[in-house]
């Protein structure tokens, strides 16, 4: 670093998503220095983490390092390790295994974590899906369900290994649970002998009186309708009561399963718990109309640990994509207009629309004037998805691999990595006392 830069405001961003990446490459020409905080080296494009998940991407094709990005960036640096408190008082960030950050301007894009609604044991049994790792482990599981059916011998085990519950009637829900529809009764249909994928049961359970609530009544129940045409089981007014290692439970009710996936709720990073400052009930911080906290106008929230109530909602905005990227814009600027001594503007949200795809040539789409569904509304959310990927490269490549996948039924990334035994396997061995196989790579 130059003795100019040591002189120049230092801004710190904790987290390298759509928000905090979007405000890093915004301020690549103004005269401040800059620090990325992330703990994972690269920068996700979760809208299609799903697919990672379900074995049509490969992980490579829906991320790329921060740092590759910000290469050209003279004015910025990138440290690849965890936020441990925020020190709002001493302008400070402390960092696990590293020295602090100080900063004059501090923007937090931390992100969001998997909640499940104070009941943290069902994470032992219900895959979540916020990154890679996530995505990687449920197509793990998911795929070796598949295996260990057809081996199996007993046709109620097999039953179960061939039945997957998905919870949570959001986007992610709806995308998880007819992907993996579209993986058992399409892509992978003649891949075995002793089973029958397209016998694959998907359950998709929805607390509310309808999936999709964000959305117009009349696309929550077309999409209902394309879910259940690819063979999916739509339950609305299913709240669950339990996620065991053998299933899921609803009041009285059980359902068999070895494979529990759970999309029904989010939670701010646990970096907002160290601010000091009153959090709304999704963990999250409130802001000003400028992004700032309040009683620290140097200190910002944007994207999924922002609390930002629109005047006049009574709910924050979603934690959405292009919510974190507008902000990240009007911070931005704010910031560029406090160093040249202009006052600052107050963020209003432009919504351009939400999107959920179903499967195939299947998706909802919804802007302020129009309603739409089919395969119009996939192939606008396939364009809107492909040109908010990072890099040229990536763009070509999901491009390619849906291509591929739509002509021939295909999935390029059906790889189980780590153990080849699933965990239910591994324990019932373990309760004979049996050592786990080790015949795959662990």
């Amino acid at each position: 670093m130059s003795s100019e830069q040591g002189t120049l405001p230092h801004v710190v961003v904790i987290g390298g998503g759509f928000g905090g990446l979007r405000l890093a490459r915004r301020l690549r020409r103004a005269p401040v220095r800059l620090t990325v905080v992330d703990r994972a080296n690269h920068h996700l494009f979760q809208p299609l983490l799903y697919q990672v998940a379900l074995s049509v991407l490969s992980p490579a094709e829906i991320a790329m390092p921060i740092r590759a990005v910000l290469r050209a960036q003279k004015n910025a640096r990138v440290l690849l390790c965890e936020a441990e408190r925020v020190d709002l008082a001493g302008r400070r960030v402390e960092l696990f295994d590293a020295d602090s950050l100080d900063y004059d301007y501090l923007v937090l894009a931390a992100g969001a974590r998997t909640s499940f609604f104070g009941h943290d044991e069902w994470a032992e049994h219900a895959l979540g899906l916020k990154d890679l790792d996530d995505a990687i482990e449920i197509r793990r599981r998911v795929l070796l369900a598949f295996e260990q059916a057809e081996r199996e011998r007993d046709p109620q085990r097999r039953e179960e290994l061939m039945r997957f519950v998905v919870v949570g009637g959001g986007p992610t829900g709806v995308e998880l649970a007819g992907a993996i529809a579209e993986l058992g009764r399409r892509v992978m249909a003649r891949d075995f002998r002793q089973i029958d994928p397209q016998q694959t049961k998907v359950v998709l359970l929805e607390a509310g009186p309808r999936i999709l609530p964000a959305f117009d009544e009349s696309l929550s129940a077309r999409a209902a309708a394309q879910l259940e045409s690819l063979g999916v089981e739509v339950r609305c007014r299913a709240a669950v009561s339990g996620i065991e290692p053998d299933g899921v439970r609803l009041g009285d009710g059980f359902i068999p399963t070895w494979t529990a996936i759970w999309a029904a709720g989010v939670r701010a990073s646990p970096l907002a718990e160290s601010l000091g400052v009153a959090l709304d009930r999704a963990g999250r911080v409130p802001v000003r109309a400028d992004c700032s906290l309040e009683g620290h106008p140097e200190a910002f929230a944007i994207g999924d640990i922002a609390g930002f109530v629109p005047e006049g909602a009574e709910r924050p905005l979603p934690g959405v994509s292009p919510v974190a990227i507008q902000q990240a814009d009007l911070v931005a600027a704010n910031i560029a207009a406090d160093l040249r001594g202009r006052p600052r503007k107050a963020f209003v949200y432009r919504d351009r629309g939400i999107m959920a795809t179903i499967g195939r040539s299947r998706a909802v789409a919804q802007t302020r004037r129009f309603r739409f569904g089919g395969w119009l509304a996939w192939l606008a959310w396939l364009l809107v998805h492909i040109w908010f990927l990072i890099g040229f490269r990536n763009r070509v490549s999901v491009m390619a691999s849906w291509f591929w996948s739509y002509l021939t039924f295909k999935s390029g990334a059906r790889l189980i990595t780590g153990t080849c035994l699933h965990p239910r396997v591994r324990r019932e061995l373990e309760q004979q006392g049996r050592a786990p196989s080790r015949t795959c790579r662990e």
